[in-house]
């Protein structure tokens, strides 16, 4: 018995080992992917009031949006900023381009799935909340006690997008106890009795204001 329980053991770290070296891969495919070069003129046409400085910021936050995903696995994460999702979407349209890319970044099809189609009305707010807690954990921030935004969750006030996600570490406090000022990245992180584990499931209530991001990658 204490055999078998030794080799299940062993097999099950090996089976770890093996599954961080090949995320970790991963990561760094997508780190070094040439994602501004594939999208520098399309992003343009779609979003001409963006300088090329800004355009660059999208394409990096698109960038940390697709490291997460390959952190998440196959978890839902959905995507918290409209301009980067703009330059998700232009990727997409190359599709033979973005199918390799997919498989050499995640080992599959990252699919792209409208707020609406998600299977259950939790799944929205579950996806939004590990992409807040993947985020964090990305840029090192504490994520139940943020002094910052991640890039992604900010991205869209930065660049005065239209219909964009706008985010506030603390919606009361920057509105004066007024609503309607943004989504509360505070509620996202579950600054109260939430799981802090980077990309688990726990935790499944909306914020005061709605749930932002209107997709997600799974």
């Amino acid at each position: 018995m204490m055999k078998f329980i030794l080799l299940a053991l062993i097999v099950g770290g090996l089976w770890l080992a093996w599954r961080n070296w090949r995320r970790a891969g991963r990561a760094n495919f997508i780190a070094g992917f040439p994602l501004r070069e594939r999208l520098e003129r399309r992003l343009a046409a779609r979003r001409p009031e963006l300088d090329e400085a800004q355009r660059h910021e999208v394409c990096e936050a698109l960038r940390d949006y697709f490291l997460i995903c390959n952190a998440a696995g196959r978890r839902m994460v959905a995507m918290p900023s409209q301009a980067a999702d703009d330059a998700w979407h232009e990727f997409i349209l190359f599709t033979r381009q973005y199918d390799s890319f997919c498989s050499r970044a995640f080992g599959r099809f990252l699919h792209h799935t409208p707020a609406e189609a998600m299977r259950t009305p939790t799944q929205a707010s579950d996806s939004l909340k590990r992409a807040w807690r993947l985020a964090c954990a990305h840029e090192q921030i504490d994520p139940k006690t943020p002094e910052r935004l991640p890039r992604l969750f900010a991205l869209d006030a930065a660049l005065g997008i239209a219909g964009g996600f706008i985010y506030q570490l603390d919606c009361l406090a920057a509105s004066g106890g007024a609503a309607g000022a943004g989504y509360c990245a505070s509620h996202i992180g579950c600054s109260s009795g939430c799981s802090g584990d980077s990309g688990s499931d726990s935790g499944s209530g909306s914020d005061g204001g709605g749930d932002g991001g209107g997709c997600g990658g799974d």
